[in-house]
């Protein structure tokens, strides 16, 4: 407990070597843990990388009065791999529950869907320009130039996490938006 307080001291005056202590010390449990709930590596991987930036960005939240630094970092994880398995049954609930898109053979089956390309290519330039300009500049830099959470970090010179961050709230809101309009143009 006392190595948890120094290190967590030295993490909330920002020294880098100290997260990177506590790294070393828990990345073993945070990853295990989240791959034990999640079931996929790549997202155990994207939330080890999310609790250590959230450690990062809000040391303060930690108390050791509480608990151990360890038992922190492993509620956050399974906190959040909940979180991921949710959103992630919500998603294939929605995709269950959507229509099937039935395509017509025909000589018009083309010009049909190219108008309905276009009009989905509008609808969306419309969404994205009612995103703030940092939520819009991740959303480009991820899907239309299709950079990782990393290298959309590194080109806005921000943290992975405010990445994934804004690319979370730019999606909820566009899907907000354009939701019912989008599948029914479909």
């Amino acid at each position: 407990m006392p190595r948890d307080a120094v290190l967590l001291a030295r993490v909330r005056a920002g020294d880098d070597r100290a997260l990177s202590a506590v790294y070393d010390q828990h990345a073993d449990l945070v990853f295990g843990l989240a791959r034990r709930v999640t079931r996929d590596e790549q997202l155990a991987r994207d939330i080890t990388q999310e609790v250590f930036t959230y450690l990062w960005e809000l040391p303060d939240r930690v108390d050791l009065n509480r608990g151990s630094l360890r038992a922190y970092l492993a509620v956050v994880t399974h906190r959040r791999a909940v979180d991921e398995i949710r959103r992630s049954e919500r998603r294939a609930r929605t995709e269950a529950a959507a229509p099937p898109v039935e395509v017509e053979d025909g000589p018009e089956t083309g010009v049909v869907d190219a108008a309905a390309r276009e009009w989905c290519r509008n609808r969306l330039a419309a969404g994205l320009a009612q995103l703030p300009a940092e939520q819009r500049a991740a959303v480009e830099l991820a899907y239309f130039d299709g950079l990782t959470y990393q290298q959309v970090a590194r080109a806005l010179g921000i943290p992975e996490g405010t990445a994934k961050s804004r690319l979370r709230l730019a999606m909820t809101k566009l899907r907000t938006l354009l939701g019912d309009e989008m599948r029914t143009a479909i």
